[in-house]
C-alpha cells in the first residue's frame, strides 16, 4: 500500500509540473504586464471610451505605472482593451486597489455585457515601453493559444517572428507575454505606425511561415483583433 501511495504522489506531482495550466510563480520585483478586455452593450460606446480615457490619466500617475493605453476595436466599436505594465506586483495591486480603479470598475458595470476579463502576463520578449500610440497608429493584440506538447517550440518560434518583425519598416513595437495562470496561452501586442505598415507586415514572406509554422501547434483559433488608441 506504502508503494502504491508512493507512486500516485509521483504521478500527481508530474502532472503538477508539466501541466500547460500551471500557475508561473514570478518574482515579486519583476515588470507585470497586463491586457484587459472589455465588451459594452452598443449604445455604451461613447460613455466607455470616456471613462477609459478618465482611467488612463489617472493611472498613469499612479507609483509604477510604465504603461497605460486604452483602445477601442476598429471594427466594434462595443469592444476595448487596456494594455497595461506596471515596475513590480506591488504597484499592480496597488493600482487595483485604488480608487481610480474602483470608481471605474463601479461606472462600468452596468455597461458591461461580459465578464470584465483581465489577463496577468510575463513578459518574455519585449521592448522598450512604446511612446503612446499617434493617431494613425493600428494596434494589434492577439490572443495565441497552444497544446501544451508545444509550448516551449511555441515560444521560440514567436521570439524568433518578434525580432524579424521589429526590424519592419514602421514597426513602433512587438511584444510576446506569456499568461501567468496559462502558461500555453500567450498575448502579442504589435504597434504599427499605420494602417500600411500592418498591411505589408500581415502579407510578408516571413509572416506567412511563422503562421504556417504555428497553425499545427494551435489549440484554438488564432485570434487577433485590431485597435485604435482612444487618445
Amino acid at each position: 500500500m506504502r508503494v502504491f501511495h508512493a507512486a500516485l504522489i509521483a504521478v500527481v506531482t508530474l502532472l503538477v509540473v508539466w501541466s500547460p495550466v500551471a500557475v508561473a510563480q514570478a518574482p515579486d520585483n519583476e515588470s507585470v504586464y497586463v491586457v484587459t478586455y472589455i465588451e459594452v452593450a452598443p449604445s455604451a460606446g461613447i460613455e466607455t471610451g470616456n471613462l477609459l480615457r478618465r482611467l488612463a490619466l489617472a493611472s498613469r500617475k499612479e507609483t509604477g505605472n510604465l504603461r497605460y493605453d486604452v483602445l477601442q476595436q476598429i471594427d466594434r466599436h462595443d469592444q476595448f482593451a487596456i494594455l497595461e505594465t506596471w515596475s513590480d506586483a506591488k504597484a499592480f495591486e496597488a493600482h487595483g486597489g485604488g480608487a481610480p480603479m474602483k470608481r471605474f470598475r463601479d461606472e462600468l458595470s452596468p455597461l458591461r455585457i461580459a465578464f470584465y476579463d483581465q489577463r496577468r502576463d510575463t513578459g518574455i520578449d519585449v521592448g522598450p515601453i512604446p511612446a503612446l500610440a499617434g493617431k494613425d497608429a493600428i494596434i494589434v493584440i492577439t490572443h495565441v493559444d497552444v497544446t501544451g506538447p508545444f509550448k516551449d517550440e511555441a515560444i521560440a518560434a514567436m521570439k524568433k517572428f518578434a525580432d524579424s518583425s521589429r526590424r519592419e519598416a514602421n514597426s513602433v513595437s512587438y511584444e510576446v507575454w506569456q499568461q501567468n495562470n496559462r502558461l500555453n496561452h500567450f498575448t502579442v501586442t504589435e504597434v504599427w505606425k499605420e494602417q500600411a505598415a500592418l498591411d505589408a507586415h500581415t502579407v510578408a514572406p516571413g509572416t506567412r511561415e511563422f503562421r504556417e509554422k504555428l497553425g499545427p501547434m494551435l489549440g484554438a483559433l488564432y485570434d487577433d483583433r485590431r485597435y485604435k488608441a482612444l487618445e
